[in-house]
């Protein structure tokens, strides 16, 4: 019997594989690191061969860790960053960086190098902007495909296979060339309902008419509730999985958190209107479901098929999230390595002082959290961050105080984000909250004091890691859909409710995050080159 399901999550710096039984239950789960290379500024790159050996080296560690046997495992299934990964024509990689280093064949999702790209696509009248909110981001492909035409022509005229992230996990597991709905759609351009077709009136239009042939584009997506292939002999031997193992389509790694939490999150029943899901990691997504195509400005969507079935998706959030408190640390004197343990202990450390001091702990301190520029309520990569209120306090107490007014922001920011979402999503009130923002309680409960929303997050589950496995039940026809996946695979969810006391507090925090806004826009007024000469600027005061 075949009733177990492996999972692989490959996120920006590790891949992890869970094992799971058909009722839901986590047997294992084992994370490997990989790397992220910085060539130059705003240049990210990785290796695909790096990423493909960790997801080999995770699943073979969880399969250990578990004892399931090869043969128990009905379909695998993989999730990841919407990074793109650049192969010739034989499927050997191809170098993205002005380094030269030939195994940095992999544009991370984070990589900037396209902002000029992203106007010259913004510039292009087409009703493909629409669905993007009315501007594509510089995190998305099709930018980045035309960069590498523009800057790097001998190798646009090498590649052959140009695949987002999860599509290449599957190309390589079974040496298929179909591509997934969820990341075609959704970075692609494709058409929003699976499966879906190429925009290719738009991709003429911005000077990426051969991109099908370069790219190796399908003419159609591949949608949910199908399976990709079994594994090749070759694949299965490196994953230490039989050829019988299925494999579903790939998903973009928020969009199996929210199936996860959506299918499967044991919860109060709401209507779609009065749920988000919110994926809190390097970056944070906001992903909203509904019955019909939900958009406007500030939100990536509409996209059906592209999670869950038959449901439409929109997407908002933050470009950094966890990548800002990373940064924290890092950059901080009393900082450290930003390892999980050590934001652990700043959060249990900020937790007692919050207990003593009470709410106003860390002012005067105020953070704008736009170190990465941003996606939502307007999709800027140029925006900058912003932190008022430093002294010279080099201590530990200094850094928890930096690190509480960071997530206070990042909190703040999220509920902004989702007052400027389109009317017709509707008005959340319950949001169900994953990624490594929601490991912490201290942070769960900011989440709802800060968005007035009732917060549910998995108790001893991974919800992205559960929503591959559930998404390659689906596909491998363990069940009929992913209503009856999460119906079978049900966990645990904590509950979080929202403090009058404590959103009363948080109100001085969202008027500050506003100033800071404005300020930001005067302050960027202000430092605009001057035609005129540097003797002829006075200084205030």
């Amino acid at each position: 019997m075949r009733n177990h399901l492996l999972a692989v999550d490959v996120g920006t710096g590790s891949a992890r594989a869970g094992v799971f039984d058909l009722s839901g239950r986590q047997l294992a789960r084992c994370v490997v690191p990989i790397s992220v290379y910085h060539s130059l500024p705003k240049h990210m790159e990785q290796n695909s061969e790096e990423i493909w050996s960790a997801a080999c080296a995770s699943v073979k560690a969880a399969l250990a860790e578990s004892g399931v046997s090869p043969d128990s495992v009905l379909a695998i299934g993989f999730d990841a960053t919407c990074s793109l990964v650049v192969r010739d024509k034989d499927g050997k990689p191809l170098s993205v960086s002005d380094t030269g280093s030939p195994g940095l064949d992999t544009i991370l999702w984070m990589d900037h190098r396209a902002i000029h790209e992203t106007e010259i696509c913004n510039s292009i009248a087409d009703p493909l902007l629409g669905r993007f909110g009315g501007r594509l981001s510089v995190e998305m492909q099709i930018p980045k495909l035309l960069w590498l035409k523009s800057h790097k022509p001998d190798l646009w005229a090498a590649c052959g296979q140009i695949f987002d992230l999860c599509d290449y996990l599957t190309w390589r597991a079974t040496g298929s060339s179909a591509r997934s709905h969820s990341p075609l759609a959704s970075k692609w351009g494709y058409t929003p309902e699976a499966p879906g077709s190429p925009p290719m009136d738009y991709y003429r239009k911005i000077g990426l008419a051969d991109v099908l042939e370069r790219a190796g584009l399908p003419e159609r997506s591949q949608p949910p509730g199908t399976t990709i292939g079994r594994l090749s002999p070759e694949s299965a031997a490196e994953l230490g999985l039989d050829t019988q193992c299925l494999v579903a389509p790939g998903l973009i790694d928020a969009y199996a958190g929210t199936v996860g939490l959506y299918a499967a999150g044991q919860r109060p029943e709401r209507p779609l209107t009065a749920e988000a899901v919110l994926i809190a990691g390097t970056s944070s997504c906001i992903v909203r479901l509904s019955e019909e195509s939900v958009s406007g400005p500030g939100c990536w969507g509409g996209f059906r098929d592209a999670a869950v079935a038959a449901l439409w998706l929109t997407e908002a959030g933050q470009s950094a999230s966890g990548a800002f408190l990373d940064h924290i640390v890092t950059l901080h004197p009393a900082g450290g390595t930003p390892t999980k343990a050590r934001h652990r202990s700043i959060l249990d450390a900020i937790a007692v002082r919050l207990e003593a001091e009470g709410p106003d702990f860390g002012l005067p301190i105020s953070v704008l959290p736009d170190l990465h520029g941003t996606r939502s309520p307007v999709s800027d990569p140029l925006l900058t961050g912003i932190v008022a209120g430093l002294d010279l306090d080099r201590s530990e107490l200094s850094l928890l105080k930096l690190y509480w007014r960071s997530c206070v922001a990042l909190a703040c920011s999220i509920s902004h984000i989702i007052a400027h979402q389109p009317s017709r999503a509707g008005i959340p009130r319950q949001l169900l909250l994953a990624g490594g923002l929601a490991d912490h309680p201290l942070l769960a409960q900011l989440y709802a004091d800060a968005t007035g929303c009732d917060v549910h997050v998995p108790v001893d589950c991974d919800a992205v890691l559960l929503g591959c496995a559930l998404h390659a039940g689906v596909a491998a026809g363990a069940f009929e859909d992913a209503a009856a996946a999460g119906a079978e695979m049900r966990f645990a969810m904590a509950h979080f409710a929202p403090s009058p006391a404590r959103q009363a507090a948080l109100a001085r925090d969202h008027a500050l995050l506003k100033a800071m806004m404005r300020h930001r826009d005067e302050l960027a007024s202000l430092a605009r080159p001057s035609a005129a000469p540097a003797s002829a600027v006075s200084m205030a005061g």
